[in-house]
């Protein structure tokens, strides 16, 4: 009976069908699918298009037409841009004081996502795209790799109507852009909490405009928020800041991308292509640069210089102080030079900022302009970021924040480091023109962030260090094979050294990086035809040490340090310290002897310490030290090399006899009668760094190492015995032991009780063997071993030197040493 009854049911409903069909088209008239981006009619809850945009509508035409109806906002979306990618970047536009302790200020981009309108049913839907996995449309697997990857929604609009033509869909984008949407906000979790942020105050938020011109979209939204801990005027709880969304349609036809290789240092954009007919998915690395396109093709390929098509421009922010702008600009334009080394002209330009009257639409925050930001902050730095296409890698935007203090930071260092053997440097005042010349460096380093360049921290290894000492030579090589390392000053130079280059420069690296990246090849039709002459370019200058890259991310490599300059650590330490024990011998006669105030004197005294500290560091990296050089197989050279065990054994004895002793002349008496408290602490401090780096398990890890490329390597015993022989020196002599000296020893003793005791395994960053690094197993090693066996050494040598100090202080510091290595020997149970 059941199946009856359902047999009759679906008799109806087939006939019930049949009849609607009828009614709506003639007979034998095919009836077409439901399309939703064919052209129709709105559904008839749908208002009118008079009804929704009013004749009280202020109305702009643009990417798409945007309305405002008093307080309400709309957008008027063409179907063709439906499916279309297109770029959302939040940016802070303004901000309160102490927001973000420095790093977090006007011009900062807080996101930066792909996304895509579309239509679902009546509804538009904003989906956050990604191309962190592609396929060819063409190939069964794409389907695959769009379910497996499938986009969030962001948001959901009804569509209110469509334009007269049915060609446009018609949404209420007030809500959109009045809502805290954490992924466009420019307050992460962490912020929220620091300053203990309620919520969105709706009442006090709203949207304070929205431009709209042919590829972009600028809206500008002013949001306040009850927070109990401001980082301004604590008093209201409340925190206001500007958010700029630029929203960007992408090109229809992606930049050519080009392939990443390690040995040339670009930031890179990664996909997993499953395009591949191998057995796995192809990891493609791209290289992010800006599209620079021959205006002449034909005579770009007869090797002339031409111009692009569209030049990279940047702005100087209006509120850049004037006397500042031409360094600026220079710093900008100093990258010509290498543009033209890849067959540009005038590729890069820096303009003033139109004003209000040549432009009423210029905005800082528009995306279609690449400004340098003067941000009035306190913080000491420059940053340059840049916006990219995630499909190619191609650079659209960048902002480079200059922070107002900047100067400041390198004015002391300019002191500083130079001040031994430069007289200019030897003021508070200096010379506008070293200034000047300082933040032009500046900006064409962080001009390089933005061109797609990484720091390249082994530039500055790439010449000898008796170099520094040439006039002829500082002055046409500069000190750095490129302005992307940290090598800022000449610090290396003697007094009596005439005419010697101080302050850094463009270098050969930047040339060679610059054609490497940006040099067209017209003839490659896929970003692999290229690789063949991208790899001839790296290989024609292999075994030059100008032209390698120094990954920053080591911690290792000697040749690839931060802040060093000169091929030799020791050998540029040793020349550096000399000169830092000038400075500091004459450092109150140049300050507060000047100024009748302690301020710059303390100040300077706080950096010396700190300059001291970095010498230090440069060597202390040779000792367990690997040098890394990126290499293809067809070259048969080694990636990585042991520090040879000689110039390890230097690098400790330098270490021993400049850091772990000697250490008076840090001690300025001036600074601790009239300010510092914990002088002392800060110099015990400064000398344990170094001692804990080289007791490490990443150290120890990468001695192991070194003993399987060779049999002439340093070991981690020769380490252990070499310190206790230097650290313990005078209990041999029975030479006093002095403050500094009682401080280092103990805490060499804590090291050793850490190594013998912690049971938690340390993680052995650093060692050159992939990113995939076990714990090093300190309990199965040599390590407790040796150690079990140098604090028997000790302990030996701590009861034969008690008797030889009359000192109560120093027969005390020895009785507790003594205690302290029984009990790591001897645990109380």
């Amino acid at each position: 009976m059941k199946k009856i009854l359902l047999l009759i049911a679906c008799l109806s409903a087939a006939s019930f069908l049949s009849v609607a069909q009828s009614a709506k088209a003639p007979a034998n008239t095919p009836v077409k699918p439901a399309d939703s981006s064919a052209t129709k009619k709105p559904a008839s809850k749908a208002k009118s298009y008079d009804q929704v945009i009013t004749k009280d509508a202020k109305s702009k035409k643009g990417l798409f037409t945007t309305h405002q109806i008093g307080d309400k906002f709309y957008f008027e979306i063409p179907k063709k841009h439906l499916g279309k990618d297109m770029l959302l970047v939040s940016q802070i536009a303004k901000i309160p004081n102490g927001l973000g302790g420095g790093y977090v200020n006007a011009g900062t981009s807080s996101h930066e996502q792909l996304i895509v309108w579309e239509k679902f049913q009546e509804k538009i839907l904003i989906k956050i795209k990604s191309y962190a996995a592609v396929a060819a449309d063409s190939l069964p697997i794409s389907l695959s790799v769009k379910a497996n990857n499938y986009e969030p929604t962001l948001y959901m609009f009804d569509i209110e109507t469509y334009s007269k033509d049915s060609s446009q869909v018609v949404i209420d984008i007030t809500k959109f852009y009045n809502s805290d949407i954490p992924a466009m906000s420019g307050l992460d979790a962490t912020l929220r909490e620091t300053h203990k942020v309620k919520n969105l105050d709706a009442s006090r938020s709203f949207i304070r405009s929205i431009k709209t011109f042919p590829l972009n979209i600028e809206v500008l939204q002013d949001f306040t928020y009850n927070a109990s801990k401001p980082s301004a005027t604590p008093y209201t709880e409340t925190l206001s800041m500007q958010m700029n969304q630029s929203m960007i349609l992408l090109p229809e036809k992606p930049m050519k991308p080009r392939l990443f290789d390690q040995r040339v240092g670009y930031f890179t954009q990664k996909q997993y292509d499953y395009s591949s007919e191998e057995l796995k998915s192809d990891q493609k690395t791209y290289i992010q640069r800006w599209r620079l396109e021959p205006k002449d093709m034909a005579a770009y390929k007869r090797g002339e210089l031409v111009e692009p098509i569209k030049p990279i421009v940047y702005y100087l922010d209006p509120a850049t102080p004037v006397k500042l702008r031409k360094h600026m600009k220079k710093g900008v334009e100093n990258w010509q030079k290498a543009f033209e080394v890849a067959g540009f002209k005038n590729a890069i330009i820096c303009k003033d900022a139109p004003t209000a009257a040549e432009d009423p639409d210029f905005s800082p925050e528009d995306i279609r302009y690449s400004v340098i930001r003067y941000v009035a902050s306190t913080t000491r730095n420059a940053i340059g970021p840049s916006v990219s296409d995630p499909r190619s890698g191609e650079i659209i935007e960048s902002d480079i924040i200059w922070y107002h203090n900047h100067l400041r930071s390198y004015r002391n260092r300019f002191l500083l480091e130079t001040g031994a053997s430069n007289p200019n440097a030897r003021t508070l005042d200096t010379r506008e023109e070293d200034i000047g010349e300082m933040m032009e460096m500046v900006i064409s380093h962080e001009v390089g962030h933005a061109l797609g360049f990484p720091h390249n921290m082994g530039a500055s290894s790439s010449y000898e260090v008796e170099n520094y000492r040439k006039a002829d030579f500082t002055n046409k090589e500069g000190i750095s094979a490129s302005i992307m390392d940290y090598a800022r000053f000449n610090y290396i130079a003697q007094p009596g050294d005439q005419g010697v280059r101080y302050i850094r420069k463009m270098g050969p690296y930047d040339d060679y990086a610059v054609n490497w990246g940006y040099r067209v090849l017209p003839d490659a039709a896929r970003p692999e035809d290229e690789v063949p002459t991208l790899d001839k370019w790296i290989e024609a200058k292999a075994g030059d040490p100008r032209f390698r890259f120094g990954n920053q991310g080591t911690t290792f490599d000697p040749s690839s340090q931060t802040e060093d300059v000169g091929s030799d650590p020791v050998r540029a330490s040793t020349y550096a310290v000399k000169n830092l024990k000038y400075v500091a011998k004459n450092l109150a006669d140049w300050t507060s002897k000047k100024t009748n105030d302690y301020e710059d004197l303390i100040e300077l005294n706080d950096e010396l310490l700190s300059t001291w500290s970095r010498y230090v560091g440069h060597v202390t990296t040779m000792v367990g030290g690997v040098y890394e050089q990126y290499a293809k197989p067809n070259q048969g050279i080694s990636s990585y090399n042991p520090v040879p065990k000689a110039s390890q054994q230097a690098a400790v004895n330098w270490l021993l006899a400049n850091a772990f002793s000697n250490v008076d002349w840090l001690i300025n008496k001036e600074v601790v009668t009239h300010h510092m408290a914990g002088y002392t602490d800060r110099i015990r401090s400064l000398q344990v760094s170094p001692l804990n780096r080289m007791l490490s398990l990443e150290t120890f890890a990468r001695l192991d190492n070194s003993g399987l490329t060779t049999l002439n390597n340093y070991k981690t015993i020769d380490l252990f015995q070499d310190l206790r022989g230097g650290i313990w020196s005078e209990l041999a002599s029975g030479k006093n032991i002095d403050q500094y000296r009682r401080n280092l020893q103990k805490a060499y003793i804590e090291r050793l009780k850490a190594l013998m005791t912690d049971q938690a395994p340390a993680s052995t960053a650093g060692v050159p063997n992939g990113p995939a690094r076990e714990s090093y197993p300190v309990a199965q090693s040599d390590v407790r071993s040796i150690v079990r066996g140098e604090l028997k050494a000790l302990q030996a040598s701590l009861a034969l030197a008690k008797s030889k100090y009359a000192d109560k202080e120093v027969r005390y510091h020895l009785d507790d040493c003594m205690e302290r290595v029984n009990l790591i020997l001897n645990p109380r149970k």
